[in-house]
C-alpha cells in the first residue's frame, strides 16, 4: 500500500504532553507531543469508546480518563486493566512545520 500522509496539524499548534484531537479521513486521531517526538494514536479507547485525548500524557503513555487504562504511543498496546485490546497508532511525519499522518497505515500489532 502506498503511504497516504494527510497534514493532521501544525508543529507549533501542539503543546507537549497535551493531545490534540484531529480527524483525519473520518478516523478521529489523538495527536501528541511528549519526549521529543510526535505520536498519532486512534482518539477512541478500546475499552470503553471514549475520546482519549480528554485524557493525560505520562512517560510516552495516554490514559483513558473515564477507567484509567493507559496506551503505549509508540505501540497502542495497553499498560493496565480494564483495556486488554491495542488501539491503532500510525506513522507520523514533520514536513515544514506540518504534522503529517497516515491512518491507512496503522502499526498495531495485535499481540
Amino acid at each position: 500500500m502506498t503511504p497516504s500522509f494527510v497534514r493532521a496539524c501544525g508543529l507549533s499548534e501542539l503543546e507537549t504532553d497535551t493531545p490534540k484531537r484531529v480527524e483525519i479521513d473520518g478516523t478521529p486521531v489523538s495527536i501528541v507531543s511528549t519526549e521529543g517526538e510526535v505520536f498519532a494514536i486512534n482518539d477512541i479507547c478500546s475499552h470503553a469508546n471514549v475520546s482519549l485525548s480528554e485524557g493525560e500524557v505520562e512517560d510516552c503513555q495516554i490514559e483513558c480518563w473515564l477507567h484509567g487504562s493507559a496506551f503505549d504511543l509508540r505501540t497502542g498496546k495497553p499498560s493496565g486493566l480494564p483495556a486488554t485490546r491495542p488501539v491503532p497508532v500510525y506513522p507520523v511525519k514533520i514536513e515544514g512545520g506540518d504534522v503529517l499522518v497516515d491512518v491507512r497505515a496503522s502499526l498495531t500489532q495485535e499481540n
